[in-house]
């Protein structure tokens, strides 16, 4: 339909002028018998006479497209508004891969995408630092003493944290969006007062958009959290495993869930006000 309303537009503007020239030669039928006395004197002054007439008709025309130049500079206008634009990295570090700005509509991730934006998230050098960091503080607070102390045992509470990072990325990312068909992208609301933003973003918790770009129950992040917390039974001292302990690491997950969201969802805002950038 744009495409017709254009071509009709630009149709009618190419076709202006020459609906305006009659307007302009009533003037020269008054001259009606010097032009016929010199037509009978010479025949090619005639036809050279009426090249020049017609000479001033085509000059109307080629102004015509001239009025459409303005047409993308509110659109230039509009990538310039840091309201809910979001960014591949926080601070330059932390990454954001799975965070879409606000008002933005994007295709469907395929497979293969689901599961390069775990990956994505899972191997990024920052995990590392993170890892290290979650390590670090479980360590200090002796969390599991099952797993000893100095290097030997910072060693393995450093393993285990990368790991818990890692399944639940691909858990909550690829495997069950994948399955369910839904999009495991934060799309950001970037308008509205404080609570508003904020209990939207805690609700991407229980909704998400799905491939179809419908909003359903958020299974990836309900069961690919209770996945991960399930899975980590397997790789920690039979202390803390068990159905209690599974539960408290994953309501620990969705704890973890929602803050993530609502730091993504007012990120544009702390880049923007606090940072003083675009």
């Amino acid at each position: 339909m744009r495409t017709t309303g254009s071509a009709a537009l630009v149709l009618f503007l190419f076709l202006s002028p020459t609906l305006a020239w009659p307007q302009t030669t009533v003037p020269d039928q008054q001259s009606g018998p010097a032009q016929e006395q010199q037509t009978q004197q010479s025949g090619s002054a005639g036809a050279a006479a009426s090249q020049s007439d017609a000479a001033p008709q085509s000059k109307p025309k080629t102004a015509v497209p001239t009025p459409a130049s303005p047409v993308p500079t509110p659109a230039d206008q509009k990538t310039d508004n840091w309201e809910g634009k979001q960014t591949k990295r926080m601070y330059g570090i932390v990454p954001n891969f799975a965070a879409v700005s606000a008002n933005t509509l994007l295709p469907p991730l395929s497979v293969r995408e689901k599961f390069w934006l775990a990956t994505q998230d899972s191997v990024d050098y920052s995990s590392f630092i993170w890892a290290g960091v979650l390590a670090g503080q479980s360590f200090a607070l002796n969390s599991y003493p099952e797993l000893g102390h100095g290097a030997a045992g910072y060693g393995r509470y450093y393993w285990r944290a990368f790991a818990d990072q890692a399944s639940g990325a691909f858990f909550t990312e690829a495997i069950v969006p994948a399955l369910r068909h839904e999009d495991p992208r934060y799309y950001t609301l970037g308008h509205g007062g404080f609570f508003r933003r904020t209990g939207y973003a805690l609700s991407r918790v229980v909704l998400t958009k799905t491939d179809s770009g419908s909003t359903s129950f958020n299974f990836s992040e309900i069961v690919g959290n209770g996945m991960e917390a399930g899975l980590s039974n397997l790789y920690y001292p039979p202390e803390e495993r068990g159905l209690r302990k599974t539960a408290e690491n994953w309501g620990t997950g969705l704890e973890s869930a929602a803050l993530n969201n609502v730091i993504k969802e007012f990120w544009p805002d702390i880049r923007h006000k606090l940072l003083r950038r675009k």
